[in-house]
């Protein structure tokens, strides 16, 4: 009884500790796929920009930037303001890409585009990839 019972701590312990890294993993994504929205829509992305556009405060953004640059993920320079690295940069497109992918199957089961959009917008970072390719199996099915 005992062995079966730290199996199942074991395991409870193991899936929230996956949720926690998906959180902190999530955070990244979002933060990148901004930057590259501003960058390919205003040509820059400021911090000011950036805290304002994600709904945060100027520190709060600060603080992910600061993150972003200790990953490797983006940089910035003075008076330009934040740019992403390749890595930040394919950060972004693989976000970009796994939120179309879930917002289409969303939309094919039914949901309204509009909820689609705001639903993607979380379970795009959560979804694994084997959930994610079988929703493009299902997607491609229906084509």
């Amino acid at each position: 009884m005992a062995a079966e019972d730290d199996t199942a701590l074991g395991d409870t312990v193991e899936r929230f500790s996956q949720a926690r890294s998906a959180q902190s993993q999530a955070l990244l994504e979002d933060y990148t796929e901004m930057i590259d929205d501003l960058l390919r829509e205003v040509g820059e992305a400021r911090i000011t920009d950036i805290a304002r556009h994600m709904g945060v405060t100027h520190p709060t953004a600060t603080k992910a930037v600061s993150r972003l640059k200790r990953e490797g993920l983006a940089q910035s320079r003075p008076y330009r303001g934040v740019f992403l690295t390749e890595a930040g940069l394919a950060m972004a497109e693989r976000v970009r890409a796994r939120h179309r992918v879930v917002v289409d199957l969303l939309v094919a089961v039914g949901v309204p585009a509009e909820a689609a959009e705001l639903d993607a917008e979380g379970i795009e970072h959560y979804v694994s990839d084997t959930t994610l390719a079988a929703f493009e199996a299902f997607l491609a099915a229906r084509r």
